[in-house]
């Protein structure tokens, strides 16, 4: 039922402001006074047509607002729109506004909110009859069918519980879809977790691998001058050149005098272990370097 109605500046309506009580009201009044820009109004609230031609002469825009109360008949129906959509705030009252501007913008509220013109006849539709020339009857609107046929029947007690019932299975199945699809999920995890560890258990990696590539890295990155400098070594160490003697043939000859210094002078042996040690560790090391 509408209880308050505001307009301004809509077709040639400066400004009004009307509260409506229960019970037949009639507007009379000459052609042109006026009345059927009441409807009008009424009708653009509701999410009809709206355009910068039904601004009143010399004005920037037009308003129109409604406050609505909820009868018991068609409260269950707009609740519900209200609370999909996030917008009840009294169960009992509602609050449409529609405001159109010269630039051709116009604005729908809900209980202030700002709405779509679609959502606003979706609730207009439940608001209010308008009975002309057979325009406008809820009983040809389809959409209102079942409720007439569920008033007619009385089933208001049969359907509230339907409904309660039909929204738990409702919230049940979000919930499972949820489930399913958080199962869905983990499987996918599961299987980028299982890949990922079997590539790294195939890598067989172990702790300190990071310090060891990064030296054979280098090495490699360096590796035509480590052979110079090992071949190097191993030319004084081991070959030696048409000018000097390798390392391996002077400490021999050394060690060939000692080893005749020992037999001669017994005291001295302790001096050819030194000179055989000396030996040994260096064969070792050209070993090591031809490695």
């Amino acid at each position: 039922m509408l209880k308050e109605l505001r307009i301004d500046n809509f077709a040639i309506i400066d400004k009004i402001d009307i509260e409506l009580q229960p019970g037949l009201i009639t507007f009379t009044g000459e052609t042109g006074a006026g009345k059927s820009i009441l409807i009008d109004a009424v009708e653009t609230l509701l999410g009809g047509r709206a355009d910068a031609t039904m601004i009143r002469s010399g004005c920037e825009y037009a308003f129109v607002e409604g406050a609505f109360y909820l009868s018991h008949n068609i409260r269950e129906p707009v609740q519900a729109i209200l609370q999909r959509e996030e917008l009840l705030d009294n169960p009992e009252y509602v609050s449409v506004a529609r405001e159109i501007r010269q630039s051709g913008r116009n604005v729908a509220r809900v209980n202030g909110r700002s709405v779509s013109a679609a959502l606003l006849r979706e609730i207009g539709e439940y608001l209010i009859d308008i009975h002309g020339q057979s325009e406008h009857l809820s009983l040809l609107r389809v959409a209102q069918h079942l409720g007439l046929l569920d008033s007619y029947a009385g089933v208001a007690d049969l359907l509230a519980t339907y409904r309660k019932t039909y929204h738990k299975l409702q919230a049940l199945r979000r919930e499972l879809a949820e489930l399913r699809q958080a199962e869905r999920e983990a499987e996918r995890r599961i299987d980028t977790l299982t890949y990922q560890f079997n590539e790294i258990e195939s890598a067989h990696l172990h702790p300190g691998e990071e310090e060891s590539l990064k030296d054979e890295r280098n090495r490699l990155a360096n590796a035509e001058g480590l052979a110079s400098l090992s071949q190097e070594a191993l030319q004084a160490l081991d070959e030696g050149t048409p000018e000097t003697q390798a390392a391996t043939d002077l400490i021999g000859q050394a060690l060939h005098a000692l080893n005749n210094l020992a037999r001669t002078d017994p005291s001295q042996s302790a001096l050819n272990e030194q000179a055989q040690l000396l030996f040994d560790n260096l064969a070792d090391l050209t070993r090591e370097l031809r490695a």
